[in-house]
């Protein structure tokens, strides 16, 4: 969060000096809100699978093989049966990434790898090389819709978002403020501005809309509830978790089936923005969506991470791209810098990370391994046993 503000003044001041328009007029915010959207709904689930372990780096081909069958299929038998059809693709594909992964017991690198190479085939195979449009715009009219929340509705959520973040952090036996309480506070402050200054910011696409309410569902049944606890279980301890009575299989591959659903549903929404798809769709995303990730602080090896962190951190990735362009800087430095960015946030998270054996902490053992052990200490000697004051024995008096 603090980072997301940071580089939006640092864009915002920049634009003002430069005599560009004023970076933060809703207009830009709704563009960046929607450009990130479908990345950041793939990111909520990826989010998932990190921590339960694993990760699954076909979502960007699931998805546009879900989209390729939907367009293939809605002009012959209507949208109902094509989202279907793609749906249960998506689902088939987790299935089989779950499969492979837990089961059989094959590296989920290595499996995601070959889904991904295999389902991209098969999205060429489909189109033979060439893109498609459909005549149904059944999607098309989905995905461009606009939703708007009225402002008196924002304003009750915001406060009611903050109040609940601030009991929360008096019934806390610290009453400290956690990651939760936080986000919780800042969504409601953000609510509270948005409806009291910018109020054309409530008027957003359906992609926004779903980004918004997946994010909030995902982290309360990860936070309050036995599902979301056994998750962060299996993906922490996994042996612990299944003396424990959990079913680490199922979790896991649930994640799997969970995200392959999602990732057919965004490439839906993704095949409607344009009504059309080609062989290249969504090439190299699934980087994306694991980037933003990362720069959420999700951890690699499972047992931790937040779904509105690597929002935030969808948000960060396309906030940099959306002010280059309006900075208009070219795409090379584009690269470099996002390539930087995150870099730092992985290290930075490493380097203080308090579960994980980062830079930090490695040093702080290695300096205490080298410093010599305390010389052990000696029994003191009682003082009326030390040698002046034992008595000695003597003999008996001999007789003559």
């Amino acid at each position: 969060m603090y980072a997301l503000v940071a580089l939006v003044l640092a864009l915002t001041i920049t634009s003002s000096v430069q005599s560009r328009p004023s970076y933060l007029s809703s207009v830009n915010v709704s563009n960046i809100l929607d450009q990130s959207s479908l990345i950041g709904i793939l990111a909520i689930f990826m989010t998932v699978v990190l921590i339960t372990g694993n990760f699954d780096l076909s979502v960007a081909s699931t998805a546009a093989l879900a989209g390729t069958v939907a367009l293939k299929l809605i002009d012959h038998y209507g949208a109902m049966i094509a989202l279907l059809a793609a749906l249960l693709t998506g689902v088939l594909v987790g299935l089989i990434n779950g499969v492979l992964v837990q089961k059989v017991g094959v590296n989920a690198f290595i499996v995601t790898l070959g889904t991904l190479t295999a389902v991209r085939g098969v999205v060429q195979a489909v189109l033979n090389g060439q893109s498609i449009t459909a005549t149904d715009t059944a999607f098309e009219q989905f995905e461009t819709a606009r939703w708007i929340m009225p402002v008196g509705v924002a304003i009750v959520a915001g406060i009611l978002l903050i109040a609940t973040g601030v009991v929360l952090t008096v019934r806390s036996k610290l009453r400290q403020l956690t990651a939760g309480n936080v986000m919780l506070v800042a969504g409601g402050a953000a609510l509270l501005a948005i409806g009291a200054f910018r109020p054309l910011l409530l008027n957003e696409t359906v992609p926004v809309w779903i980004m918004i309410g997946l994010s909030v569902v995902t982290s309360l049944v990860l936070r309050y509830t036995v599902v979301g606890r056994n998750i962060y279980a299996v993906g922490g301890n996994p042996e612990a978790a299944r003396l424990s009575g959990i079913n680490v299989d199922r979790y896991k591959m649930t994640a799997f089936v969970v995200n392959g659903f999602v990732a057919a549903g965004v490439g839906v929404l993704y095949a409607g923005k344009f009504n059309s798809v080609d062989p290249t769709l969504l090439t190299g995303s699934e980087l994306t969506v694991i980037a933003a990730a990362v720069l959420g602080g999700t951890s690699l090896f499972g047992g931790s991470g937040y779904v509105t962190k690597s929002v935030i951190g969808t948000l960060i990735l396309f906030t940099l791209s959306n002010g280059f362009n309006v900075l208009n800087i070219g795409s090379n430095y584009q690269n470099v810098v996002q390539g930087t960015v995150l870099v730092a946030a992985a290290a930075m998270y490493t380097a203080t990370s308090a579960g994980g054996r980062g830079f930090i902490a490695s040093a702080l053992a290695r300096r205490r391994k080298d410093e010599p052990e305390p010389a052990p200490a000696t029994a003191a000697i009682p003082e009326d046993q030390s040698p002046a004051n034992t008595p000695q024995m003597t003999s008996a008096p001999q007789s003559k």
